[in-house]
């Protein structure tokens, strides 16, 4: 392919009147997997939702898959966003929905399957994340891990090229989120997919990551490789590796 997975050209963003990110450029390429850290409130998921065309920028552009979300219209962004899965923060279940209801919402949303196509592979996308035997589950009945593992399940039913994790291992402890995070990679070696994932945890960033890019004081640096990361002689990356509260990076 001759354009990266997603692009990013010269981006800044503003909610409620106040620059969160500001010239933002940056490329996501097929097959990486790239992993967004920073500090709490700087605007990393502000900036996984942009690249998913989620948010509009104030300024500069967003390519998905080559296309310009900006440029596309209300039917050429549906079929674009086919391409994508997301893994919400906290998973965003549907709480009035069994994890059968869950999954199978997409493919009721934006196909055309009929109900044996879509029992079929939602059985399917259930069994990859071992929810077999939770599908007649509601999600007040669900562990935290068991929650996350669902909401991967339902990014992963319209058989995405790019899926967006936002933070997937929150409020997992160690072994369910080492757990989680084989998941995710076994997920990705079998369905060659791209990701791009917010995490608050280096630990976790190190693990999973081709690269790295820190969000912070409104910018968005490229850390490089989880070695690269460790030894950044950047002020910002070096700050944040080393969790130092006093210097350039600004902390809530």
């Amino acid at each position: 392919m001759d354009h990266p997975a997603i692009k990013l050209d010269h981006v800044t963003i503003e909610l409620g009147g106040e620059v969160v990110l500001s010239d933002v450029s940056l490329e996501v390429q097929h097959g990486e997997t790239l992993v967004i850290v920073g500090p709490s409130g700087a605007g990393k998921t502000v900036l996984l939702k942009t690249m998913a065309g989620i948010y509009k920028p104030l300024k500069g552009h967003v390519y998905c898959e080559g296309e310009d979300w900006q440029d596309l219209q209300s039917e050429e962004k549906i079929r674009l966003a086919r391409k994508i899965g997301m893994q919400f923060q906290k998973s965003a279940l549907f709480d009035s929905m069994s994890s059968f209801e869950n999954v199978a919402f997409p493919l009721r949303e934006h196909t055309t399957m009929n109900e044996q196509e879509i029992e079929s592979r939602v059985r399917e996308c259930l069994a990859e994340v071992g929810l077999s035997q939770a599908q007649n589950m509601m999600p007040h009945e669900l562990s935290g891990g068991m929650k996350q593992r669902l909401g991967i399940a339902r990014s992963l039913a319209l058989h995405p090229e790019i899926i967006f994790y936002d933070d997937p291992t929150a409020g997992l402890d160690p072994i369910n989120t080492d757990i989680l995070l084989d998941l995710i990679l076994n997920l990705k070696k079998e369905h060659a997919s791209t990701i791009i994932m917010v995490t608050h945890s280096l630990l976790c960033a190190y693990k999973m990551a081709d690269r790295i890019v820190l969000v912070g004081n409104k910018q968005v640096i490229v850390a490089g490789t989880a070695e690269e990361a460790q030894h950044s002689s950047h002020p910002l990356v070096r700050q944040f590796v080393e969790g130092i509260m006093e210097g350039p990076l600004k902390w809530d």
